[in-house]
């Protein structure tokens, strides 16, 4: 069973150089293409099942152990983020599907999307089978090479525009985590992250901080933080539907995976809890606040994306199992929620021609099902009860309860109010897209001395206070949406439901995800081989012993 942890990262990439080597193929690139999407996601359960009962896996790639090999290491929490970012991978890319079926290849070049959307996958699970920090700066450059490409397809100045600033600003963050690996090493002399809980501990409280503040930095711009999270509004919304969904969903939360792994490994007894609680307030008023004053339905989306990532801070600065196993949680509800939500505005996009509210219009009588799709993730995302986003919120607030320190009784007001902002702004969207009517009827059928010409004016006053996308074109002719598409975010929206439906059992598993990562001396000895009678080891062989496991 341990020899599935590297086909994880394997069969995205050997699938990736199959599709490479038939170009122009496209069923065939599709066919090899899904076939390994499932595949991963298969793998991914039965790991999160594994380590479930055996705590960790770790795969020692070619018998050397660690710390002298790599260690390919899963645990509750990585297992989770496979199992959800297999699951987003499989539902965007029967979207992608069904969009490529209906506009040919002008969106989503066959020859470059295929193979270069598994490499993505790639880099993502490899970021976070990662037992050590060079080899998470390794799946780092995967996805991120792959995300140039994607982010570009099409070639049109807007999107290149945005590709240069993405590019430009990963590259900062790449080259300051690749010098504080340097440092860390050279400090420590190893970049294993369970022997690095060891041998850091034993430095100055001084040379501790500066390298926890320099990967925190690193990671921060990976994970949009505030102020570092300038670069994400102007650089997913250009991108193809299915390509700025599964950004959306993905890649910030790698960073954030990174973040908890930093703070929960390498410096549990860290001196930066104080200012993650401050990151995380700012990070979620200034992030809502940008997307209340938003017109545009995409970069409305990402403002909110950047607003919630101080939700996981928040979970992260209280530095307790509590509050990690909420940020466990609720990274897995945004990670569904927000691809949904940016799924459901690639429909939008093909019925009303635009993203902008200001054009957009009646799209409740011409497409009820979309309008249905739309409207039960933002109230996931807002926090309504019973849903995900409401436990997983509770969840965070409790353990802000259970600290009961200013700065958390602080955050919790915070966290309440972005809350209600949130659902307003998506709640304002949701009524100027579908519910009320388009601009041209109502100038047609609507006198205007009536109540409802009154209500318009006001509508017009309001939208010209909102902020328009700074590329904003014309309107579009309206496209055909494949039922294949309808499909996929109907399955999204049905998953994060899931999330709701089975919140017990997973939110449990989050629990005890959150109790392990509290106390990671069971990890470093499980990695360095200390602890008998758990899987591990190259050969894949389980010594018996320990807990019964054989």
């Amino acid at each position: 069973m341990i020899a599935l942890v590297p086909l994880m990262v394997l069969v995205p990439l050997a699938s990736a150089a199959i599709t490479l080597a038939l170009p122009g193929r496209r069923r065939i690139q599709q066919g090899i293409t899904l076939t390994a999407l499932i595949l991963t996601v298969l793998i991914a359960g039965t790991l999160m099942w594994l380590v479930d009962i055996h705590d960790v896996l770790v795969m020692e790639v070619g018998g050397w152990a660690a710390p002298f090999g790599i260690a390919l290491v899963v645990d509750r929490v990585s297992a989770l983020m496979l199992v959800v970012s297999a699951v987003v991978l499989l539902g965007v890319f029967v979207f992608s599907i069904g969009q490529g079926l209906a506009d040919g290849d002008d969106e989503t070049p066959v020859s470059i999307y295929y193979p270069t959307y598994l490499v993505l996958g790639a880099g993502v699970f490899n970021a976070f089978v990662a037992g050590d920090l060079f080899n998470l700066y390794v799946g780092f450059e995967i996805l991120l090479v792959s995300s140039y490409v994607l982010i570009t397809l099409g070639g049109t100045g807007q999107r290149i525009r945005a590709g240069i600033t993405y590019v430009v600003v990963s590259l900062v963050s790449s080259v300051l985590f690749l010098v504080t690996i340097a440092l860390i090493y050279g400090a420590t002399g190893t970049v294993n992250m369970a022997q690095l809980t060891l041998r850091i501990a034993e430095l100055p409280s001084e040379v501790q901080l500066l390298l926890n503040l320099s990967l925190l930095i690193a990671f921060g711009i990976k994970a949009a933080v505030f102020p570092l999270s300038f670069w994400l509004p102007d650089s997913y919304p250009t991108a193809p539907a299915p390509v700025t969904a599964v950004f959306a969903g993905l890649l910030t939360k790698v960073g954030v995976y990174a973040i908890i792994r930093s703070q929960t490994q390498l410096f549990p007894q860290s001196s930066v809890d104080k200012i993650l609680l401050v990151v995380a307030g700012l990070t979620l008023i200034v992030g809502i606040l940008g997307a209340v004053s938003q017109l545009d339905v995409k970069r409305l989306l990402s403002f909110t994306l950047i607003s919630h990532i101080g939700f996981m801070i928040f979970g992260i600065g209280m530095a307790n199992a509590a509050g990690f196993a909420a940020t466990i949680y609720y990274i897995a509800h945004h990670i569904i929620v927000q691809t949904t939500l940016f799924l459901a505005v690639g429909l939008i996009e093909r019925e009303g021609g635009t993203t902008s509210l200001a054009e957009l219009g009646g799209l409740m009588r011409r497409s009820p099902v979309i309008a249905v799709l739309f409207f039960i993730p933002m109230l996931n995302l807002g926090g309504i009860p019973p849903f995900s986003g409401f436990i997983g919120k509770v969840g965070l607030f409790t353990a802000g309860a259970e600290l009961a320190t200013p700065g958390a009784y602080w955050l919790m007001g915070v966290g309440a109010l972005v809350s209600l902002l949130t659902l307003y702004a998506l709640a304002r969207a949701w009524v100027l897209a579908f519910w009320r009517p388009r601009r041209s009827a109502v100038a047609k059928v609507v006198p205007p001395t009536t109540e409802a010409m009154v209500l318009r004016v006001r509508e017009e006053a309001m939208i010209e206070k909102l902020q328009d996308a700074p590329d904003a074109g014309p309107l579009q002719e309206r496209k055909d949406i494949p039922r294949l598409m309808i499909a996929a975010t109907t399955g999204m929206v049905c998953v994060s439901i899931a999330l709701t439906v089975f919140a017990g059992p997973l939110y449990a598993y989050a629990t005890r995800a959150g109790d392990s990562m509290a106390n990671p001396g069971k990890l470093v000895s499980i990695v360095l081989g200390d602890t008998p009678g758990q899987l591990g080891g190259g050969s894949g062989v389980t010594e018996p012993g320990g807990d019964g496991h054989e």
